[in-house]
């Protein structure tokens, strides 16, 4: 709430999931990013920011996130005018390690750090620049009036809070660029695709590096995918493995700087992880928390590799951590004897009777089968497969009511 633009009119009490957007009870996200990747001119040493073209991309955003506001059918009445009377919009950036890269620049450093400030300070003030154009067409934002911008003496302006740094997972995917301002996740993924083929996937910066110097080949990129860093492979030139660091290589004092850096110049919040190998401590993570705090953060996100079953992205490092991380545990079904006896009972389902049987041995629940009273189509092979998936849990010896506890409550 300290930096927030209507304290006349409501207190922040929350945040979206992800922690970028603070907002009023009733306000609503209103978000666009930026690819920065698309805003360098040249190459190698002559490579620099595209200034002109970033500053008319963001008046256009802006311009467009307004239109946003009025053109949305906002789901209730306390929404609608929470949203209309702030008007508050949350333009943002992705794209900035491939921005670094082009630029030469290494992400863990001070070059970084300024690049950051030097980039988001420009994106607030010209999307301040292009909201003040808008109030003056359009009106400023209802609750200007006794606002903080108000109070400070400043020019109307359309909105009450112009920029944002959101995640960006899926539209940075579509975009084809690094995620948010997040560094690079891996240089070389491996996805594993039908008929248990793997595919390598070459940051594309980095693999036209890699023929244009001479050193591109299957093998190293396997190398590569299997180690998920380009740390200590010694037939990548020193230059470039300093350049492509990746976020398992940055210490977490350099994410909270980066994050830092882009907080000072964004009005609402920004979305950032910072990355811990598997082997972290409780005191890592406290150091990080404290840093964040004393460098301006407004929140931040810390996740352990390997700390979940299953994690959106991994490299073969994470999937070695984990594995030795585990005592190896060999489960398998009991064998079936010849005979085993149990009862059958008829249901009414709305897709015809649904007949169960349920078999047991001397340890308990140990099959089921269920047919439908008409052969073939989705529900009779559905209920099949559901089936004899809860007869192996029953063999491996997981209790009938851990089986009720996950199944039940499913419709159909």
């Amino acid at each position: 709430n300290e930096h927030n633009p209507t304290p006349h009119v409501g207190e922040i009490e929350a945040t979206n999931p992800c922690g970028e957007q603070p907002l009023l009870p009733h306000e609503s996200c209103n978000l666009g990013s930026i690819n920065l990747s698309k805003f360098v001119i040249g190459s190698g040493q002559s490579a620099k920011i595209d200034w002109d073209g970033l500053r008319e991309t963001v008046h256009g955003a802006v311009h467009f996130l307004d239109n946003v506001i009025d053109m949305n059918e906002l789901p209730l009445e306390e929404i609608a005018e929470k949203t209309r009377a702030n008007r508050k919009i949350g333009l943002g950036v992705m794209g900035f390690a491939d921005m670094l890269i082009m630029l030469g620049i290494a992400y863990n450093s001070p070059q970084a750090v300024r690049t950051a400030e030097q980039v988001m300070e420009f994106v607030t003030e010209e999307a301040r620049n292009r909201s003040r154009e808008l109030a003056d067409q359009r009106g400023a934002f209802p609750n200007w009036k006794g606002s903080v911008h108000d109070e400070a003496g400043e020019e109307p302006m359309r909105n009450a809070t112009v920029t944002t740094i959101a995640p960006t997972g899926t539209i940075s995917i579509i975009s084809g660029c690094s995620s948010g301002i997040e560094p690079l996740f891996a240089v070389v993924y491996t996805r594993h695709v039908l008929d248990k083929d793997e595919l390598l996937e070459v940051h594309p910066i980095f693999e036209e590096m890699a023929r244009g110097r001479g050193f591109s080949s299957p093998e190293l990129m396997k190398e590569i995918a299997a180690k998920g860093t380009l740390h200590g492979i010694e037939d990548i030139p020193g230059d470039v493995r300093e350049l492509f660091v990746t976020a398992h290589d940055i210490t977490p004092e350099w994410h909270i700087r980066l994050q830092a850096a882009f907080q000072e110049y964004t009005d609402n919040a920004v979305s950032k992880t910072v990355n811990f190998p598997n082997e972290t401590t409780i005191d890592d993570v406290e150091h990080v928390y404290r840093l964040a705090y004393e460098l301006g953060c407004k929140g931040v996100t810390i996740y352990r590799d390997g700390s979940r079953d299953e994690q959106v992205l991994t490299t073969g490092a994470t999937e070695k951590a984990r594995r030795a991380g585990e005592a190896p545990v060999e489960i398998a079904p009991r064998e079936r004897p010849a005979v085993v006896t149990g009862q059958t009972r008829a249901m009414r389902t709305g897709c015809g009777k649904l007949y169960v049987t349920l078999n047991r041995d001397e340890e308990g629940p140990f099959e089921l089968f269920a047919a439908m009273g008409k052969a073939g189509g989705c529900a009779a092979s559905q209920s099949e497969a559901l089936a004899r998936m809860v007869s192996l849990a029953f063999r491996c010896g997981i209790p009938a009511e851990q089986v009720v506890r996950q199944l039940k409550g499913i419709s159909c």
